[in-house]
């Protein structure tokens, strides 16, 4: 399970926020089920004061701590509740995208020591 530490600025927290929060980033995880180190979200929700468009604009911002590595998402939406979903989507593409480079890795380091291995037994 994913640790989610959420910070409102110039927004109440609400439980609806925390609970859309919980249900849009704290599912994550899933997506990099092979990484069983402990992963930290922090959110940021914010209703942004200094902006050119007029009405109230909502901003939502992750970072997800994981082996070392931050990846981040930002959203700036009409409302709180799309700017998460919108962090979420794209919080997807990266997750996915991390966890193509992890296993590249992985199969390039084995594949190096299977090549020492054989050159070894020759």
């Amino acid at each position: 399970m994913m640790k989610t530490t959420i910070k409102a600025t110039n927004l109440d927290l609400t439980l609806a926020v925390k609970k859309a929060v919980a249900e849009k980033i704290g599912t994550l995880d899933k997506l990099i089920p092979h990484i069983k180190t402990p992963i930290e979200a922090y959110v940021e929700v914010a209703l942004e004061t200094r902006h050119h468009q007029k009405g109230a604009i909502y901003y939502a911002e992750v970072n997800i701590k994981v082996l070392g590595e931050v990846i981040r998402a930002e959203a700036k939406e009409e409302s709180i509740f799309r700017a998460i979903n919108a962090v979420r989507e794209e919080l997807q593409g990266l997750l996915k995208k991390y966890k193509k480079k992890q296993i590249a890795k992985r199969e390039k380091a084995v594949r190096a020591l299977k090549e020492k291995s054989d050159a070894l037994a020759s």
